[in-house]
């Protein structure tokens, strides 16, 4: 039996589960037209990619929105809406006082200048991470960082850094960094963290490297 086999074998397992619990995955089960069974191994997927380890089904069904590989050709950064927003009342209010008329201005080539991007594109914003003195975009649900060569999106070579150490997880179209159980953690302003939100221009250590992200391109 080949290890992708043995990977995707199902066995019969005894747990126990608090009755309540097992009568809402009941309910569930009857809405969503699926087993318990299969309620119960989705839910352990989902967990278990969230903390970091891989699984038959995350192995074998890829994230939609994967990162694309280190050498690529960048694609066109969609702002987050805060800054469009800021950026399009800028742009108005130095056209209302600048020129009044329309064609005005000398170099303008319309009077009302580009329209905002789409809402989706909220949706899309991408998070960078600045390692090393390189750039790298984070446009995946899921991003490690880690010892490991295979297993990491970030490899770090160094003894210090566990196998998957951390995480940049994307929830609703919000950045988290989360620890995945590492020896020697994650530092946020001088206090070891296990999870925090990622806002612009925060700085991360692990060990003795930097982790800088920004929003900005």
């Amino acid at each position: 039996m080949s290890s992708s086999d043995e990977r995707d074998r199902s066995s019969i397992r005894e747990v126990r589960c608090r009755d309540r619990l097992w009568q809402t995955f009941e309910q569930m089960s009857e809405e969503q037209e699926k087993s318990v069974e299969e309620l119960i191994n989705d839910a352990m997927t989902g967990y278990a990619q969230i903390a970091g380890y891989e699984t038959a089904v995350h192995a074998q069904t890829p994230l939609p929105a994967a990162a694309p590989l280190r050498g690529a050709r960048p694609q066109p950064f969609i702002p987050p809406a805060s800054a469009r927003l800021g950026r399009a009342t800028t742009t108005q209010s130095a056209r209302t006082g600048g020129g009044g008329g329309n064609g005005g201005g000398g170099g303008n080539s319309g009077s009302s200048g580009p329209p905002p991007l789409p809402e989706a594109g909220v949706a899309g914003a991408m998070l960078y991470l600045v390692f090393d003195n390189q750039k790298y975009r984070i446009d995946k649900d899921q991003f490690i960082i880690g010892r490991g060569t295979k297993s990491s999106d970030l490899p770090i070579k160094d003894g210090n850094i566990s196998r998957k150490h951390a995480a940049v997880i994307r929830r609703n179209g919000t950045f988290f960094i989360k620890d995945l159980g590492s020896t020697n953690g994650i530092d946020f302003n001088g206090m070891r963290i296990d999870n925090k939100r990622i806002d612009e221009g925060d700085v991360f250590h692990i060990c003795e490297y930097e982790l800088k992200f920004t929003y900005k391109r």
